[in-house]
């Protein structure tokens, strides 16, 4: 039995309910919001002329249907069916309403009230005489305000009677019409979110390290001294000041040509190889390491890493001849003597470079050497600013020290990339943080002069600008100490080793995300066992950008929340092993890539319903591709609607019910068959409520609300969660009779329903299902 508005329903009530409870279901699977209709001008014409067809679609009320240009949304297309008087046509669409849809990030074209478009027939010369069929066929999108109708065909049809004896003007294209010439170009590029602009903007932001690289290698003890000697060489010469400042340009040219040389060459030998793939490649990474080791242990004095003096004698000769390769020449000699400090910077360039592959190299050893360049050019067009560069000194020794401890840390990098791709697991997040701590406190220590090294004299008091350095060193040395604890740290999660293997940060605490690991197969088969989509991570041990999205973008609650609606796996393809081997075959012969990361959803059949390359830092974007299918908002669209209150009248925690099976029961005061229900519900709650059940009660009384329920629990207590609901709730979950009870999965989808009085072990059976 059922309760409604306070009575009971009479068995033809239930009859006639049950009726259309069964049959306005089948009336709503042919939605049809729009009207279409095809008149023709003229509807007589000869043949080899134009006639207009103009189609318009009367729409809904509250509805909207998408333009044929939009570049969001599905937009509308039409077609003419194919008929022997018409020769070819085009189609041209009425202004657009436009306006910025924040779910699709994106400016949309919409129509309201009515959608016109006018095609334009052209007919055939030889077109028969006699009446003839024109068909248009559109395929368009509504939606309105709350909810999306998939996009469905309908035809319209006009007669046209071809006429050799019909003349008159030929028909004009109504004022404002814009011709439709192809597809919405932003739609395709919405396909691979940001990927070009991602792209552009790394390799903008690339240079720009790189220039700035340049100009801080000026400051180091075997470039800075240089500065003054050379630019005077170049002032004291005889000529013309113009003549001057013209070889200073070629000296800047010399150094610009051996730097990109450099970089040319790296590209030359690196891409016949596949750039992205040495990035993870063990070898590559054990010579990085060592090379950074090399040059780190030689600014922290070590030893000193110099050019051949039989090399620089022959070059320095060549110079002193003079002339314009005289010149090319000097500035050679000058980049390949100071290679000694240069060297560090210009492998860490390289490194970076060569891990992002492409042309970068040498683009970023041009921008390079165009910042160690820009100083000297400079100086020789305002000669007056030497006076006013400071003076050599112990702070280049200093900062050729504390460059060698950057430099160290930047070793543990590489060795952590190796470490990961042949999972030694030697090299943990924790020893990888310690070791960073301690690199980073020694160069505090050493600035504040606790550390005795050169550049730093017993009695020689701090100055202001070292204290403030080493206070920044020593401060970025205890913010890394949360991470070795499991706590995140940003930005650098991209760089550091992931806590507890590959999960990293986003599997720690109860709602940890699970994932499986290199079993493709498996996934499709546990996916099929439980209704899911699977949700593919292409992702690799050594991969920076796929570490900054586990441990940033994973761990947001709202993505969180929507990839538990999927079976999730990991497969790594930049491994040593044959997993990955099978990993990367999989992903190229899928995708046509071999890029990490690369995100995939997949039916359980293996059919790719949607993909999303690369890295992105937008939540709203990634949230949108996970919710493309529907699977991601899955808990959004059934237990995220219950909106409820607690008998206090703050809103009812639905954090509690997040990963559980929830059980919600409508009730009223007034109804019988709900009381009757109430000792189950309470048995259900004793004896499931430790294995991950949740059973809530949601009053629908209209009249007498928290004080009404907080007197019938007295005499009707209910061990379970009470909350209050409200009348949207009864379109919600159409409420059309009390009690009523929906069983969800931890999900949040909703598996059953039942309406009435049931019996409690049918609703216990639904909920063993459900766990």
């Amino acid at each position: 039995m059922g309760c409604r508005t306070r009575r009971i329903l009479s068995w033809p009530a239930w009859v006639g309910l049950w009726t259309l409870w069964v049959v306005l279901p089948a009336f709503a699977q042919t939605p049809n919001q729009v009207k279409w209709s095809l008149t023709l001008e003229p509807s007589s014409a000869a043949p080899g002329s134009k006639v207009l067809a103009h189609l318009e679609g009367a729409i809904d009320a509250g509805w909207h249907v998408y333009s044929m240009t939009t570049a969001a949304a599905i937009p509308t297309t039409i077609k003419v069916a194919p008929n022997a008087a018409v020769e070819k046509f085009r189609v041209f669409q009425a202004p657009p309403k436009k306006a910025f849809d924040q779910n699709f990030n994106l400016e949309t074209e919409t129509y309201e009230g009515a959608a016109r478009f006018v095609i334009e027939l052209q007919l055939k010369a030889d077109a028969p005489a006699g009446p003839s069929e024109v068909s248009a066929e559109v395929r368009y999108q509504t939606c309105n305000d709350r909810l999306c109708i998939p996009p469905v065909r309908r035809t319209a049809g006009a007669s046209l009677t071809i006429d050799p004896a019909a003349h008159g003007a030929a028909p004009v294209i109504p004022a404002g019409f814009v011709e439709f010439k192809g597809a919405p170009k932003a739609r395709v590029a919405s396909a691979t979110p940001s990927t070009a602009t991602t792209n552009t903007q790394s390799l903008g932001a690339f240079l720009l390290v790189a220039f700035g690289i340049g100009l801080a290698a000026i400051f180091t003890p075997c470039v800075f001294p240089m500065i003054p000697i050379t630019m005077s060489y170049f002032l004291n010469r005889q000529g013309t000041r113009r003549e001057a400042i013209f070889h200073a340009a070629l000296f800047c040219l010399g150094i610009v040509v051996l730097f990109s040389g450099l970089g040319l060459v790296t590209t030359a030998i690196l891409g016949p190889f596949g750039i992205v793939q040495l990035g993870s490649n063990p070898w590559v990474n054990g010579f990085l390491a060592l090379v950074f080791l090399t040059f780190g242990v030689s600014l922290l004095g070590a030893f000193e890493i110099t050019i051949p003096s039989s090399i620089l004698t022959r070059l320095d000769r060549g110079a002193q001849s003079g002339g314009i390769a005289g010149t090319l020449l000097m500035g050679l000699t000058f980049a390949l003597s100071s290679f000694a400090c240069v060297g560090p910077f210009m492998g860490t360039l390289l490194a970076a470079s060569v891990s992002d592959g492409g042309t970068r190299p040498l683009f970023g050893m041009l921008a390079f050497a165009t910042g160690l360049a820009m100083p000297f050019f400079l100086l020789a067009l305002f000669p007056s600013y030497l006076k006013r560069l400071p003076k050599s000194g112990g702070w280049l020794a200093r900062v050729k020290v504390v460059m060698g401890f950057i430099v160290l840390a930047a070793v543990l990098k590489y060795l952590a990339s190796l470490d990961q791709v042949l999972q030694l697991g030697f090299l943990t997040r924790e020893r990888f943080l310690a070791a960073w701590i301690v690199l980073f406190v020694m160069a505090g220590l050493y600035l504040l002069g606790f550390l005795r090294m050169e550049g730093i004299s017993r009695d020689e008091p701090v100055g202001l600008g070292r204290l403030l350095v080493g206070m920044v060193f020593l401060i970025f040395a205890i913010s890394l100490v949360p991470g070795m604890f499991g706590g995140k740290l940003g930005e650098l999660d991209a760089y550091i080793p992931l806590a507890g293997g590959s999960s990293g940060p986003s599997a720690s605490g109860e709602n940890a995300l699970v994932w499986m690991k290199n079993q493709y197969r498996e996934a499709l088969e546990r996916a099929r066992r439980e209704r899911k989509l699977v949700f593919v991570n292409f992702t690799g041990y050594a991969c920076t950008n796929c570490h900054w999205m586990k441990a940033n973008m994973f761990t947001r609650p709202e993505i969180a929340g929507a990839l538990r609606n999927f079976v999730l796996v990991e497969l790594y393809t930049d491994g040593t092993d044959d997993a990955s081997r099978v990993n990367q075959e999989l992903q190229q012969t899928k995708f046509a890539t071999i890029a990490i990361p690369y995100y995939a959803i997949l039916d359980p059949d293996g059919n790719v319903i949607a993909s999303f390359p690369g890295l992105t830092r937008d939540p709203a974007e990634y949230l949108a591709f996970l919710e493309k299918t529907g699977a991601g908002k899955a808990a959004q669209s059934d237990l995220a609607g219950l909106t409820i209150t607690t008998l206090k009248g703050a809103s009812f925690d639905d954090a509690a019910l997040q990963g559980k099976v929830v059980v919600v029961n409508f009730w009223a005061t007034w109804c019988v068959p709900c009381i009757r229900e109430i000792p189950g519900f309470n048995r259900l709650n004793d004896e499931l409520a430790g294995s991950g059940v949740v059973v809530v009660g949601v009053s629908m009384d209209e009249d007498g609300g928290a004080p009404l329920v907080a007197s019938f629990l007295k005499d009707h207590p209910m061990k379970y969660s009470v909350a209050l609901g409200s009348p949207q709730l009864t379109e919600r979950f159409h409420l059309n009779l009390l009690p009523t009870t929906v069983v969800f999965d931890r999900s949040g989808k909703a598996l059953q329903r039942f309406e009435g009085f049931t019996k409690a072990d049918l609703l216990e059976s639904a909920v063993k299902t459900a766990l």
